[in-house]
C-alpha cells in the first residue's frame, strides 16, 4: 500500500487512489465535487488549540513538539475511531492520498499520519491495528495460565 500526501488545492489525479481529507475545516474555494474525496475524516485533524499554536510557532524546531502533541491527541476516542477507519481504508486500497490544506507542504498533520500509516512512527500509546493485536495476545496469554 502506498500512502501519499497532497495539498487540497492540487488537482486530483487517478493515481491518488482513495482521497481522504484529514483537516477539520473544508478547504476554501473547493467544491465537494471537485475535491473527489472518498472520505472526510475531520476527527483526525489536530485540535483547534494545537493547530493555532503550531501556526503561530511554525518552524522546524516546533514541528517535533507539534508531532508529539498531535500523536497524543490521536488517542482521544473520536480520533482513535477515525484513525481505525483510516487504517481500514489503507488496507482496502492500493493507494491512499491524505489531503490537507496547510501551506506548509513538508510539516503538517497529513505528513504525521503518512509516517504513522507507513510504520515510521508509532503513536505514544497503542491506537490503530496494533492495539487489537496486542490485546488479543494478552487475552490468550491470560487464558493459558
Amino acid at each position: 500500500m502506498a500512502i501519499q500526501v497532497k495539498r487540497a488545492y492540487e488537482k486530483p489525479s487517478p493515481k491518488d487512489g482513495a482521497r481522504v481529507l484529514v483537516d477539520r475545516l473544508w478547504p476554501r474555494g473547493i467544491s465537494k465535487a471537485d475535491a473527489k474525496l472518498e472520505k472526510w475524516l475531520r476527527d483526525l485533524a489536530p485540535s483547534d488549540t494545537l493547530r493555532k499554536w503550531y501556526h503561530d510557532q511554525e518552524n522546524a524546531s516546533h514541528f517535533a513538539e507539534f508531532r508529539k502533541r498531535y500523536l497524543a491527541e490521536l488517542n482521544a476516542p473520536a480520533a482513535a475511531a477515525a484513525l481505525a477507519e483510516l487504517y481500514d481504508l489503507a488496507a482496502r486500497h492500493q493507494t491512499v492520498t491524505l489531503i490537507y490544506g496547510s501551506k506548509n507542504e513538508e510539516q503538517n498533520n497529513a505528513t504525521v499520519l503518512r509516517d504513522l500509516l507507513s510504520g515510521m512512527r508509532k503513536p505514544p500509546s497503542s491506537s490503530g491495528p496494533g492495539k487489537a493485536l496486542a490485546s488479543g495476545r494478552r487475552n490468550r496469554a491470560r487464558a493459558s495460565k
